[in-house]
């Protein structure tokens, strides 16, 4: 009897869950919003940063490859433009590139060399002029206490000897793996240098239809600012190397044509690589010649530095890439950080690359990659905004 009194009762349905949102203020459920996309974007971010690490053997030769393509491939279209095969040209360009390279680095280490018994001299003369003031200047050391102290220095030193071999042997390897990477950047030059643009459009086939023809172009665009930002970058460089050659010639700082090499060299790196030369520079000076003039060797880069970021950024750079000065601190110093001196290498120009596209992608005008052609200055620019009106890019 109990059990059919059970099952004719009906069962009492599940009560609702009440929706709570729209007690949630509107404020904190937007914030919630931006805060957990945001997560996820940085996330992303540092998932690539860190596959970029991992692959940094890799990553960094590839990267040099394409700054360097971008430095050599208008002489290769110039070639092509004068009836010459493309695999012709491109040997013509490589060839011509390694030879200049060659040249330029053997007569640095030739006057290197050559110079090597005069600093020396110099370097002697101003340690006894060092150990001459110490004794008789206002210290007025005796000379055990100087001799101490040098004992003392040559006592670490030999005390260290095995840290020191240890660091001679990372050296090694550093240096093993540098030559590695520069094979394996002049085998991916070559081949950038040849087939660039196959390889690009075989990159591009992997965007969907709707909107290959933007990211194409906008790919184009970023090269070609890519190549505006090496060409006023190689202009700035050899600026500062001549002036800051001329500077030291008549000083009478010695190894002058190596450290104007070293300050051609660094010019490429922006902020870091002009301290790092100029230190390089005015320690010579200090050694070499004394106070005084170490402290012109100082005001000659502090003037060549001015006209640097015065007059020759802001007129090639500025017009080539137009990265605002903050911009371009900011991500020395990020890429510095997070990669060191390769980080801080690449960090500009892959702006500048990021920067010319997006642009293309937030404003461009029925795109058309047949119409753009990345060796071009101009390429970089796109044509127009969405509403056709503001600035033309």
């Amino acid at each position: 009897m109990s059990r059919n009194i059970v099952a004719g009762r009906k069962s009492k349905p599940a009560p609702a869950l009440e929706d709570v949102t729209p007690l949630v203020p509107r404020g904190l459920r937007v914030s919630a919003a931006l805060s957990w996309r945001f997560l996820v974007v940085i996330g992303a971010m540092y998932a690539v940063i860190w596959l970029m690490g991992y692959f940094a053997t890799l990553v960094v030769p590839i990267a040099i490859a394409i700054l360097l393509s971008a430095l050599m491939a208008p002489g290769v279209s110039a070639l092509m433009r004068w009836r010459v095969p493309r695999g012709l040209a491109t040997a013509i360009v490589l060839v011509g590139g390694l030879a200049i390279l060659g040249g330029v680095l053997t007569f640095v280490v030739t006057e290197f060399i050559s110079g090597l018994p005069d600093l020396q001299t110099q370097v002697g003369s101003s340690l006894d002029t060092v150990r001459t003031w110490l004794a008789d200047g206002p210290l007025h050391l005796r000379q055990d206490q100087i001799q101490q102290f040098l004992t003392t220095a040559i006592d670490s030193i030999k005390n260290n000897q095995s840290e020191i071999t240890t660091g001679a042997l990372t050296t090694a390897a550093t240096i093993g793996e540098i030559l590695t990477g520069m094979l394996l950047t002049l085998f991916v030059l070559i081949f950038f240098l040849y087939d660039g643009g196959g390889i690009w459009s075989f990159l591009v086939r992997g965007v969907p239809d709707r909107v290959r023809d933007r990211v194409d172009v906008a790919g184009r665009r970023g090269f070609s600012s890519l190549v505006s930002y090496v060409r006023a970058t190689a202009a700035v460089a050899v600026v500062d190397a001549v002036g800051v050659g001329v500077g030291l010639w008549l000083v009478g700082v010695p190894l002058v044509v190596p450290l104007a090499a070293l300050v051609f060299l660094t010019a490429f790196i922006p902020i870091i690589g002009a301290l790092l030369a100029g230190s390089v520079a005015i320690l010579i000076a200090l050694v070499a010649n004394g106070p005084i003039q170490a402290l012109v060797v100082l005001a000659i880069l502090i003037g060549v530095m001015q006209l640097e970021s015065h007059v020759l950024q802001p007129w090639l750079l500025g017009r080539a890439v137009r990265l605002h000065p903050l911009a371009v601190v900011v991500a020395i110093a990020a890429g510095l950080v997070s990669a060191g001196i390769a980080g801080a290498l690449l960090s500009v120009p892959l702006l500048a690359v990021l920067n010319a596209g997006i642009r293309s992608l937030l404003k461009e005008v029925d795109p058309d990659p047949d119409e753009i052609e990345p060796l071009e200055p101009v390429a970089s620019h796109p044509n127009a905004n969405p509403a056709g009106a503001g600035e033309p890019g």
